[in-house]
């Protein structure tokens, strides 16, 4: 009996590291509530995770535990806030056009769940964000803002901007995870976002990745491209070590 005691308990503190905890915070009276590592310390370094238009999904949890793994505190950010999380792809479409459309306000929304994140401990100054889709939209979108981060990745991401918004300069250097089959990112799109690098004068790479559709990296999507996928994650850690 001691035996397998002594063989149960370590599973049992592997699940409990395991483990996201809920992190509250505000705009106004709208009640936000994010996700956070189990294992956030003083000074750390950072990920803020910026999930895909159904709000805080499977993917961006995992996200979140493997990069605990590597040591990095990770919160995956509440963009839409409590009671506005949409059922099915027509609401969630429609919420994550308004904030593409009204850019400021998804801007502020990454701004308030930024500061959630340093208001833990970490460490300001090394925190790095990466989003999916919606949220991959959203990681451009904190280069643009320009918030105070490390570095961006944007994982199949929509690269479009209003071709009236003027390009501004970028900061913190850019990491693009382009599938290159994605039916929802035109060339002209990827044209535009290479002519804002540029023109921004911005630190940035483009990954291109063969046979992948849009969602390639969502082991959940019919688009869903193993292969494609860890070597995404893999450059996501390699350049996720270089800035922080």
């Amino acid at each position: 009996m001691k035996s397998k005691l002594l063989l149960i308990f370590p599973l049992i503190i592997t699940g409990m590291h395991a483990q996201l905890k809920p992190l509250t915070y505000n705009d106004g009276s709208q009640k936000l509530q994010g996700l956070i590592t189990a294992n956030v310390q003083k000074n750390q370094s950072a990920v803020l995770i910026l999930p895909a238009w159904m709000g805080i999904d499977d993917e961006a949890k995992q996200a979140a535990l493997d990069l605990e793994k590597q040591g990095y505190a990770a919160f995956i950010a509440d963009i839409y806030g409590e009671g506005n999380l949409p059922t099915n792809a027509k609401e969630a479409a429609a919420i994550a056009t308004f904030y593409k459309t009204d850019y400021q306000a998804y801007q502020h929304r990454i701004k308030l769940a930024l500061e959630a994140l340093i208001a833990t401990g970490v460490n300001r100054d090394k925190i790095a964000v990466i989003g999916y889709c919606f949220g991959g939209t959203g990681a451009l979108e904190a280069a643009r803002a320009p918030l105070h981060v490390s570095g961006v990745v944007c994982i199949h991401g929509g690269l479009a901007k209003d071709a009236k918004r003027s390009n501004g300069p970028i900061a913190t250097k850019v990491l693009v995870e382009h599938p290159a089959a994605d039916a929802s990112v035109s060339a002209a799109d990827l044209n535009q976002l290479l002519e804002e690098m540029n023109q921004g004068k911005a630190d940035w790479q483009l990954i291109t990745y063969a046979q992948a559709k849009h969602t390639f990296t969502n082991p959940k999507s019919a688009d869903y491209n193993e292969v494609m996928a860890k070597r995404a994650w893999q450059h996501t850690l390699l350049f996720l070590k270089e800035i922080l």
